[in-house]
């Protein structure tokens, strides 16, 4: 896994991301996920799309396909093809310096703490869609959801308010961890199962 030198948030994302993408079952990428009406695959190939918007942002360039219409199949093996992308976008972010005030993404330019977290949010939560959508006892991690956490606060209301990209907030009762509060944030049922799909 390709380090994103001094944004530790976004290494851990992607790591996160590569090791439930390693440990899909090729039979389970047809599984429902907590993302209505698309399926782990095509819940991998947004995330994969979306994390190359993030790395070519950088430089000016834009993803050739829409992440809100990810097609079904992916060319060759999902957790190679995810692997090129994460090392572009470790590579675009290993050119940025942790204290750059504009530093551009697909939702615009954003301090550089603030941008890799918001690459770590993409991933990180669609790690989670795939892992609990394919079975695996692999939840959000703590250290990860705190690291998210600023940047959801900055950005989800408008992001759902402006462009419907998350579902509205969700309750969180006393019980629930950061990680899963964090879910609950963006929308999503921290305690989703294929069951309740």
């Amino acid at each position: 896994m390709a380090d994103t030198r001094g944004f530790e948030v976004l290494t851990r994302a992607h790591t996160y991301l590569a090791e439930v993408v390693a440990a899909v079952p090729q039979p389970a990428w047809g599984a429902p996920t907590p993302c209505t009406e698309w399926t782990a695959r095509q819940v991998l190939n947004h995330a994969r799309i979306d994390q190359q918007g993030y790395g070519l942002a950088i430089n000016g360039g834009r993803p050739d396909s829409d992440p809100f219409h990810p097609a079904d199949a992916l060319d060759g093996d999902p957790a190679a093809e995810l692997e090129k992308v994460l090392r572009q976008v470790a590579d675009a972010y290993a050119g940025v310096a942790a204290d750059a005030e504009q530093v551009p993404t697909p939702l615009g330019p954003l301090p550089a703490p603030l941008a890799a977290a918001a690459a770590a949010m993409d991933a990180a939560v669609h790690a989670w869609d795939i892992a609990v959508a394919t079975g695996q006892d692999r939840p959000l991690g703590g250290e990860l959801a705190e690291g998210i956490w600023p940047v959801a606060e900055r950005l989800v209301d408008h992001l759902r308010d402006s462009y419907r990209v998350f579902a509205p907030a969700r309750e969180v009762p006393d019980d629930y961890d950061r990680a899963e509060a964090l879910l609950a944030f963006l929308g999503r049922d921290p305690r989703w199962t294929p069951a309740t799909a």
